[in-house]
């Protein structure tokens, strides 16, 4: 959450922060703002709204500096407020900050620094912490013979002792121009290295367009940046080797092209998505799948006796997919826990557990947390997430990078389509090791492979399923049911719709639907039901048959060659047949259609619904 860039170079800072705000808009979008050094004073300039405000707002400023640091924010302490965006300035006009993550002991903190003269404008936690490092800059020497920049460094490092919580944090000195402070813990802040200039960002995509040479920085770490170079140390002022590592993506994979919204570009982006996903992972036998960093051996593997997977909101749902494939095909238990419960309950588990946590970014705090909680507490743990060099890949014990390439849109799709995919090789991977024999092995390979023919097909059904969509878009309520596998869709699909169209929206078993849901049904309230070809179809038919006799409006998900009685569903939806391993990846995409298309209808912002972000990195 909240998007941080700076820039230290030869160019005018002010528009290329904009630039870079422009890019990490999804990260929150209640206010931005930037700071930049004017001659012996630090000028502010902030608004509420988009990043199209600040733009008009900065446009009645000189902005001429050569250093800055910007914000775009999503609200935590305090209102969406001019005085509650970043940056914050210091009481003493000294120091500004930019900031992404919570002090939980910002209340204590306040009440000693009023105790010495510091006055506060705004409600926020990021204004104690500006305060603060002021505090101490006034307190340290500098006639000892240390230079100003380093009082500023040794201010910032003091401060941080005494905070609790998390940060990613960008600091600007009136007394120091052409420096920047930063440091991080528990919050992504990414050093970009270019050609005579240094960048921070909290995501990559914000500096693609001017460098692709990036530092990760590590929880703990602060690094000072000048016009001569930079220089990275610990909190206990332990110097630190930077790795500079090269973005293998480029500006273009970022940009929207001739779509509409990020979220449609996205969607048909899915099929590239799934092949590069796959591409390299296939045994020359074509029998199973393997992957170079998992970090563990077959054996490991085959001792292990439970699965746990963790994760939030999409990726939990694809964790549930996860659950029912490797248990279906590799015949292991798995758990399935919420991250931002796990830690905080006292799970009884075997020795022989292995760990899974998904995230699309790679910073969400709660399944962050929850990986160090099991690491803590001796089991491995493995990552399948999408953003090389983030926080979870670097702490995990091994994983799966997903390589869909940048995902702008808050609501997540081909993320979790790759996440599908790779749960679904890991089913694999793991029957293989186990009892499922060669030709079941090349039967499913061959199933993985034709996934992004697949969902071609069902793409080319969007016009159709834009009609669809256009009918309902005034509803209030909508239910999405399916069983197994498809279940865990249906609860995509109704978060998909809730995320961005502010639809009320349910997932549910089907057969569950008679315990208690078949209360909501009426008219006004649509239900999509998935019936695929099988062993469920009469039973799922038979639901529908009890969503119908209470006049309940039906979509229907269909897979070819399934025949419905007679007028049973209002609208059907036909996808391809395909093999149980991939069936959740197909059956996803129509309604990342319909939610897509009913949130055009309705007006919404799609690529920046309200009051969500697109990575959470604050508990």
């Amino acid at each position: 959450m909240c998007g941080i860039v700076g820039y230290i170079g030869k160019q005018k800072a002010a528009s290329i922060l904009i630039d870079g705000l422009k890019r990490l808009e999804y990260r929150g979008y209640d206010s931005a703002g930037l700071a930049v050094h004017d001659g012996n004073r630090l000028t502010v300039v902030k608004k509420t709204g988009r990043v199209a405000s600040l733009v008009k707002e900065a446009s009645r400023h000189s902005l001429t500096s050569t250093t800055g640091i910007s914000h775009t924010r999503w609200a935590t302490h305090g209102g969406v407020t001019d005085a509650n965006a970043h940056p914050h300035l210091s009481s003493d006009g000294k120091i500004a900050i930019v900031h992404n993550g919570v002090i939980e002991n910002y209340s204590s903190i306040k009440r000693f620094l009023l105790t010495k003269g510091h006055t506060f404008s705004s409600e926020t936690d990021t204004e104690v912490l500006c305060n603060l490092i002021a505090y101490h800059y006034a307190k340290e020497p500098s006639s000892n013979g240390s230079s100003e920049h380093s009082r500023l460094v040794e201010s910032v490092r003091k401060t941080l002792f005494h905070v609790e919580g998390t940060y990613g944090i960008a600091v600007l000195c009136v007394d120091c121009p052409s420096e920047i402070v930063a440091a991080r813990k528990g919050s992504p802040l990414i050093l970009g290295v270019g050609t005579d200039e240094l960048l921070l960002a909290s995501d990559v995509s914000a500096m693609i367009s001017r460098t692709q040479n990036v530092v990760y920085l590590k929880d703990g770490e602060i690094v000072h940046l000048t016009p001569k170079g930079f220089n990275i140390t610990t909190l206990d002022q332990t110097d630190v080797a930077p790795v500079i590592d090269t973005v293998n993506w480029s500006v273009a994979d970022a940009e929207l092209g001739d779509f509409s919204h990020y979220m449609e570009k996205e969607i048909f982006d899915q099929p590239l998505a799934l092949e590069n996903t796959m591409r390299g992972r296939f045994s020359e036998d074509g029998s199973t799948a393997k992957f170079g960093g998992l970090n563990i051996t077959a054996s490991d593997f085959r001792a292990s006796d439970r699965f746990v997977f963790c994760g939030c909101g999409t990726a939990w749902h694809a964790c549930l997919v996860a659950e029912h494939l490797i248990e279906r095909f590799a015949r292991i238990p798995v758990e399935v826990d919420y991250a931002s419960e796990f830690r905080y309950r006292n799970v009884p588990l075997s020795p022989n557990s292995l760990f899974f946590v998904m995230s699309q970014s790679g910073e969400t705090i709660d399944t962050l947390a929850a990986l160090r909680e099991a690491k803590r507490k001796g089991f491995r743990v493995l990552a399948i997430n999408n953003v090389v060099g983030s926080t979870i890949a670097r702490e995990a014990d091994g994983g799966v990078y997903q390589h869909v390439g940048p995902e702008i849109g808050v609501a997540s799709t081909k993320a979790f389509t790759s996440q599908l995919m790779v749960a679904a090789m890991l089913a694999l991977h793991v029957a293989r090791m186990r009892d499922m024999s060669f030709s079941d092995g090349v039967e499913y390979v061959n199933a993985l492979k034709s996934a992004p023919d697949l969902v071609r097909k069902v793409l080319t059904q969007a016009a159709r399923i834009k009609v669809i969509a256009e009918k309902y878009a005034r509803v209030t309520d909508m239910l999405f049911l399916g069983r197994l596998s498809l279940f865990p869709v249906a609860l995509e699909g109704a978060l998909k719709l809730k995320e961005i169209s502010y639809i009320h929206a349910e997932g549910y078993p089907a057969a569950e639907m008679k315990h208690g849901p078949i209360a909501l049904i009426s008219e006004h309230c649509p239900s999509v039901f998935f019936v695929p070809k099988g062993e469920l179809f009469n039973k799922i038919v038979s639901s529908m048959q009890e969503i119908k006799a209470r006049k309940g409006k039906i979509i229907a998900i269909v897979t070819e060659g399934a025949e419905l009685p007679p007028n049973l569903a209002d609208e059907i939806i036909p996808i391809p047949d395909c093999h149980e391993s991939i069936l959740p990846i197909i059956a996803t995409v129509p309604v990342q259609l319909l939610s897509y298309y009913i949130a055009c209808a309705r007006g919404c912002d799609v690529d920046k619904p309200r009051n969500l972000a697109k990575s959470v990195t604050v508990e």
